[in-house]
Order: structure tokens, then C-alpha cells, then sequence
């Protein structure tokens, strides 16, 4: 059975945001998604742990705290570091995926250019994560 997910989205490109919530729509999914524009924001999101997502799509490059800084505050929380988080992201440099598995990432997924294999990667993997036992607070 699938459940309806709580994702935080960490993203500073608005245009980026818009697509990823286009897709959901458009897709009929009904999962709610929380938008930070940063590592900041995101760990202020994170620090009312009553209320965590279920799932994390982190971008890479951002302003404050890039998505490695993001990741390696993550995974040592001792609450925290149990979110599945997937990168999302341009960068296919070989030195960000090795330290985003190294820090403990559940996916590692590249941005495709056209619209249409971007909706079907998204569709993949919330339909994979939505079938999870995940942990929840």
C-alpha cells in the first residue's frame, strides 16, 4: 500500500522548485511537500522534530550550506540521520557522488534536461519511497 509522503525539498532555484511541484501535480500525486531554499532553512524545518518528512531531496549547490555541509549535519543527528535522503542534482562530478554515498545518501539522482524524463524519474522514485516502512516522529 502506498503512503502519502512528506518530502522536504532543498532547492535555491526557484524555477527548479516550480518544476518539482508542476510534476507532483501533474502527476495526481497527493504527497506534501515542504520547500527549503537552503541548508539553513532546511535544518530549521528539521529542528521541530515532531514533524519530520518522511523523505529528503537535497540539491547540491546552494547559498549558506551546500547539500555535502547539509548532509554531514544531517547524519550526525542521532534523530535525523534515519531520513532517507536523495540527492538531486546537475552535478555528475565523481568526487560528489563518492562523498554523498560516503556520508550515507539513499539515492543519487542527476537532473535530466527534458521535462518528460524528469517527471518519470520523480514518478520512480516517490513510487518506490512510498512503499517503504519508513521511520516516522
Amino acid at each position: 500500500m502506498e503512503i502519502s509522503l512528506t518530502i522536504l525539498l532543498i532547492e535555491d532555484d526557484e524555477i527548479e522548485v516550480m518544476k518539482f511541484n508542476r510534476t507532483i501535480s501533474k502527476l495526481n500525486l497527493k504527497h506534501h511537500v515542504i520547500e527549503a531554499r537552503n541548508g539553513e532553512e532546511a535544518l530549521e524545518v528539521l529542528s521541530k522534530k515532531d514533524r519530520l518528512p518522511h523523505i529528503i531531496l537535497l540539491d547540491l549547490n546552494m547559498p549558506k550550506i551546500n547539500g555535502i555541509e547539509f548532509l554531514k549535519i544531517l547524519k550526525n543527528d542521532e534523530v535525523l540521520k534515519y531520513i532517507p535522503t536523495i540527492v538531486l542534482t546537475t552535478s555528475s562530478n565523481h568526487r560528489d557522488l563518492q562523498e554523498c554515498y560516503k556520508t550515507g545518501i539513499a539515492g543519487y539522482i542527476i537532473k535530466p534536461l527534458k521535462y518528460e524524463d524528469y517527471t518519470n524519474k520523480i514518478n520512480k522514485v516517490l513510487s518506490y519511497w512510498s512503499i517503504n516502512e519508513l521511520i516516522t516522529a
